[in-house]
């Protein structure tokens, strides 16, 4: 194959230049890593991913996979086909026409072609390089020699005199050829650890990318059940406001209907007593005596009874607005509504955690409700076993958790050292620093030390950058999904760190007490929806206040 044609196989569709750390695609093409990685940058930010040659579209961004064959070819290529014309150094004794220099000759100072090469010297003293536009740059800046060796404890390249009678004299010397070879020997290391870096790299943004394409589906779907919900809330939110304004104005309303009724029998007694008067002030008595509806005239208690009843009613039963009827159906209409709530949401009950007495250090003292663990100054003389924590200050919960969701939330305020996380039932008991939670592979913790805190797994430790803010930590563990959460329970409720991992065991909440005393809060009692049902109760209570 001509060298033309070659040259055209070995170069990238994308830079369409000689390539550079090829790598392949699953459909068989070949790219420059870098002008690959560059492209697929650009799709990923439409999520497609395709093959800029053949089209070929990929369901995730596709992994590169280095063509070592390919790369051997290139660089056998670029060796014997070096690009002199692009250098801009041409032949010195080929003064008629220019030509392409092939080598320089550093002693006689000339670039050589091909022809005039096979007719240089071939001395040792004449040393032969790639052509190179400044000689300068070849030779010793003070000796104006061909740098021809390399002082190893200096760093740098010398000629011979620098080394008999210069400052490099006595120092340590290799040949160029043998320092530029430990060099690159170096540098292929150097190379190798960057790229498999780089593969670790690409291995987990393909990951996260695959992470975040599911976060993203879970995400669409609860924003689809979240909109539903609100949407709902929302119209069962103005249902409630009408009726609740409609008990509001019903109450002035019925009193406004009873002011009409009276004042229309008001009138009535105005006409009876205006007849009467008439009747009153005639002079025939023969007419007076023959008035047909005298009796009625004369009828002054028709329906005063229920009229003075209705008149008290409205005046003294409850003084003015019916405030406990609308405060419950505030209360009936909005509970409803937290029930709605945890129908699309299921509320999660806070872990009932017991400290495990059979196995907690002796210098530790468990309560009579196994909630509190404090450091004492007296051994509790509880009987040695394998389980029992022997040097650290340390105990497990009784109960184990190998599946679902669970939460457990402690008060930390009387300790100014402590750790508290999730532990395999199989973490040392005997050990010393390897036994603490944190420190080692089965145990998860997070700290305080001092006015320091953070979180901690198989003895490496992550500073938290701000402190916790409140005296109380929530612990969540999701055992499925591999995460176990550290809160802060201030307000708003903080995450303080996640850890993700595969479990294999059980897990039980542990305690380690440094100082002071710790206190695991709730149990039973205490749910999620108490975040929901406390801002509404004291919503209601502060409705309630303002009616009244």
């Amino acid at each position: 194959m001509a060298s033309g044609d070659l040259r055209a196989e070995l170069e990238c569709s994308v830079c369409l230049n000689i390539y550079t750390d090829p790598v392949m695609l699953r459909c068989g093409h070949n790219f420059c890593r870098v002008c690959i990685d560059r492209v697929l940058d650009t799709q990923g930010g439409s999520g497609d991913y395709f093959c800029p040659e053949c089209r070929e579209e990929f369901p995730d961004r596709p992994a590169l996979q280095r063509n070592i064959t390919l790369r051997n070819i290139v660089e056998n290529f670029l060796s014997a086909q070096p690009d002199q014309a692009e250098s801009g150094v041409f032949c010195t004794h080929c003064v008629d026409s220019p030509v392409p220099a092939v080598r320089s000759c550093l002693l006689c100072e000339v670039y050589l072609c091909n022809k005039h090469l096979r007719v240089h010297k071939k001395s040792p003293e004449h040393i032969l390089c790639a052509p190179i536009l400044s000689m300068e740059s070849r030779k010793c800046s003070v000796h104006k020699k061909i740098l021809e060796y390399y002082c190893t404890e200096d760093d740098t390249c010398i000629c011979v005199s620098c080394s008999m009678i210069g400052e490099h004299k006595g120092h340590k010397m290799e040949s160029l050829d043998e320092a530029s070879e430990k060099k690159k020997e170096t540098l292929r290391n150097v190379l190798q650890e960057l790229l498999t870096k780089r593969e670790e790299m690409e291995e987990r943004v393909q990951s996260l990318q695959e992470h975040r394409r599911k976060v993203e589906e879970e995400a669409a779907g609860e924003t689809e059940r979240v909109t539903v919900l609100f949407r709902d809330l929302r119209r069962r939110l103005e249902d409630l406001e009408k009726r609740v304004l409609r008990e509001i104005s019903g109450r002035a309303e019925r009193i406004s209907i009873s002011i009409r009724d009276l004042e229309i029998k008001k009138e009535e007694l105005s006409r009876k007593m205006r007849h009467i008067e008439e009747l009153c002030n005639m002079t025939d008595p023969l007419t007076v005596l023959q008035e047909s509806d005298t009796g009625d005239v004369c009828d002054t208690e028709d329906g005063d009874n229920e009229d003075r009843e209705r008149h008290e009613k409205l005046l003294h039963d409850g003084g003015g607005l019916d405030v406990a009827g609308i405060s419950r159906t505030l209360n009936k209409g909005l509970s409803d509504m937290i029930t709605e709530v945890n129908i699309y949401f299921p509320t999660q009950e806070a872990a009932d955690i017991l400290l495990d007495v059979n196995i907690a250090h002796n210098y530790l003292h468990i309560s009579d409700d196994r909630k509190t663990a404090f450091r004492s100054d007296r051994n509790q003389n509880r009987p040695e076993t394998p389980e029992r924590f022997q040097y650290r200050l340390q105990v497990l919960s009784s109960q184990s958790f190998s599946s679902g969701r669970h939460y457990w939330e402690v008060d930390v305020g009387g300790s100014d050292w402590w750790i508290v996380g999730m532990c395999y039932p199989s973490i040392d008991r005997r050990g010393g620093l390897e036994s603490v939670i944190g420190d080692n592979k089965k145990s998860w913790g997070l700290f305080r030390y001092n006015d320091q805190y953070g979180v901690r797994h198989d003895s490496e430790w992550i500073v938290l950058p701000s402190n916790i803010s409140s005296n109380r930590v929530r612990i969540d563990l999701d055992y499925e999904a591999g995460r176990i959460s550290f809160y802060d329970l201030c307000d708003p409720i903080r995450l303080l760190h996640t850890f993700t991992t595969t479990f294999t065991e059980p897990l039980h909440a542990g305690i380690w007490v440094g100082r002071g005393r710790i206190m695991i809060c709730g149990g039973k009692q205490e749910k999620s929806i108490q975040g929901l049902v406390t801002p509404l109760g004291g919503w209601l209570g502060l409705v309630e206040y303002a009616i009244i």
